[in-house]
């Protein structure tokens, strides 16, 4: 994203050209979305806004119009911050330390203490100590905080409706794991509402604790949960990601598919709890997939109402209580990402996370785009080119430099005399028109734009040529459209190409879905040996035990 992102973003623009030119990242968060945290590409962290509780970490509560310097935070390698309504923040380093600052009645800070903290104060946690793992995520709730270290366990610190997860323990203003069901599983997601928590475990299963009285953990109820509880109506569903709004969640599957549960972000547009037998009207106590036409969903997010979506193909959907609009179905922007969305409809406008505008590989990267720009027009470019390739009848128009240069096959080629000095046309027909096309494209852009089907038989080409590059290309493809009808294809795919990684990765989805998976035709059509050996692999991993 560039810096003309920000003028979406009304809290920038009083800034300098100058001072937004080295920016690195920048957090928009708060109450009425007035406050910001701003990371420079020298590390130093600047600070402007409101600072209601002494939100900014500045050392006071005063409100600013222009940056002013977070000293704690200088030279620190932020990763990210969170932000709770509370207002505290938090802020994680690439070390796995986290610093917190802020409100803190209710010992949300971490420190041991109830009372605010106007500067960042590291935060004892098991990335502070020899011995221990980092810190990889946080997120934060009204008045609880939430830690993700880097070996799947979570510790929680804070207090409102039994959130911090301790059975007896009430309030807690330190860090401590998160025991109970979740001991021996690793999390790998964690996301906060406001005043419950929820958490996805390795094999796609959600647990959740905290506040229930709208239905928003997902269990079919409206009690209160002190301990994390597995959402069992998503058994046999396999969520990646979750996203919490203020009372709602939004939970995303490895088929792309999209569920949601709790109050209803259209029905209320001041977050006030709707009454116990108005929820099945304004929402849900378990999760109910999303009926839409998005397509499959590749990302999701929520912030207090308002909830967005990204489908495989990159349009930005939006829905929920927009600046008081009740968008009742997903609806598409012209946005091309979460931050410009969340800027215009956001209510507040705040960001789902921080922003980072510059890397410091940004110029080396701009640099390999032009080039990459230059050859694709190239490409196909009959005025220009030295070589026609004829398949099937057609032609596609080529350069034999950029040939070499990329490409062992050819290279090989053109090293016979004949070929370099008197060769202008050659004819291939050891595959189709669209995939030699695809392949050439391929070789002057780096992009592959087939449907999966197709994007199989580039993988034979690719071997055939031996394109490890291409290869390892067309397997991402091939991943991100695997579903449970045709994952058993696909496993056979990987076998006959002996591509370990792809083999594996149908190995985890099918275990996920094993049930399903038998009764696919696909399944049904495996070979003997390819069907025994996928039989025993998956028994391997403990399917068949009871």
């Amino acid at each position: 994203m560039c810096v003309s992102g920000l003028r979406n973003w009304p809290i920038f623009s009083s800034l300098e050209p100058d001072f937004i030119s080295q920016i690195h990242m920048v957090f928009v968060y708060g109450e009425m979305g007035r406050e910001t945290l701003m990371v420079m590409k020298n590390k130093m962290v600047y600070a402007m806004g409101n600072n209601v509780n002494g939100c900014l970490g500045i050392g006071d509560t005063n409100s600013t119009l222009y940056p002013r310097k977070v000293k704690a935070l200088c030279k620190k390698n932020i990763k990210t911050f969170a932000y709770g309504n509370g207002s505290h923040v938090l802020a994680l380093t690439k070390e796995g330390e986290i610093y917190s600052w802020g409100y803190n009645d209710h010992g949300e800070l971490g420190h041991g203490i109830y009372y605010p903290v106007f500067t960042p104060t590291l935060v004892f946690t098991p990335g502070n100590s020899v011995g221990f793992t980092r810190i990889v995520d946080i997120a934060c709730g009204s008045h609880h905080s939430v830690a993700l270290t880097e070996f799947g366990k979570v510790y929680v610190w804070g207090d409102y409706f039994g959130q911090v997860s301790n059975d007896n323990i009430i309030d807690q203003s330190i860090p401590r794991q998160v025991d109970s069901s979740l001991a021996r599983k690793k999390v790998v997601c964690i996301s906060c509402g406001n005043a419950f928590t929820m958490a996805v475990v390795e094999n796609g299963e959600v647990f959740a604790w905290g506040n229930n009285y709208v239905g928003q953990l997902g269990l079919d109820d409206l009690q209160t949960r002190m301990t994390p509880c597995w959402v069992d109506s998503l058994k046999g569903t396999v969520i990646v990601k979750v996203a919490c709004g203020f009372e709602h969640t939004l939970a995303l599957t490895d088929e792309g598919d999209l569920y949601s549960w709790g109050r209803d972000p259209r029905s209320d547009d001041k977050g006030c709890p709707c009454i116990p037998f108005l929820v099945p009207i304004f929402g849900t106590l378990k999760p109910v997939m999303v009926k839409h036409k998005m397509g499959k969903i590749s990302d999701i997010a929520a912030v207090k109402h308002v909830n967005i979506a990204i489908s495989e193909g990159g349009r930005v959907y939006i829905w929920g209580n927009c600046h008081g609009q009740r968008i009742m179905i997903p609806t598409a922007t012209t946005f091309s990402n979460m931050y410009d969305a969340f800027a215009c409809y956001g209510s507040p406008s705040v960001m789902h996370k921080p922003l980072i505008l510059y890397s410091n590989e940004e110029p080396r990267i701009e640099c390999l785009k032009s080039v990459l720009e230059c050859m694709g027009n190239s490409f196909n470019d009959e005025h220009t080119s030295d070589l026609t390739i004829q398949v099937e009848g057609q032609s596609i128009f080529v350069h034999k430099a950029i040939l070499k240069i990329r490409c062992t096959y050819f290279r090989n080629m053109f090293q016979h005399d004949w070929m370099e000095n008197n060769q202008s046309v050659i004819e291939l027909d050891q595959f189709s028109y669209v995939i030699y096309k695809a392949f050439l494209k391929y070789l002057y852009t780096g992009m592959i734009a087939l449907p999966m089907e197709k994007t199989i038989e580039l993988l034979n080409l690719a071997d055939v040529y031996c394109e490890n590059n291409l290869k390892k290309h067309c397997i991402r493809i091939i991943k991100q459209g695997i579903s449970v009808l045709n994952v058993a294809y696909l496993y056979s795919v990987a076998v006959q190409y002996n591509e370990e990684e792809l083999e594996e990765f149908c190995i985890r989805f099918a275990i996920n879905h094993m049930t399903a998976v038998t009764q696919t035709e696909s399944f049904a059509n495996l070979n003997g040996n390819t069907l025994k050996t996928f039989i025993i692999k998956i028994g391997k991993a403990g399917v068949f035990k009871t």
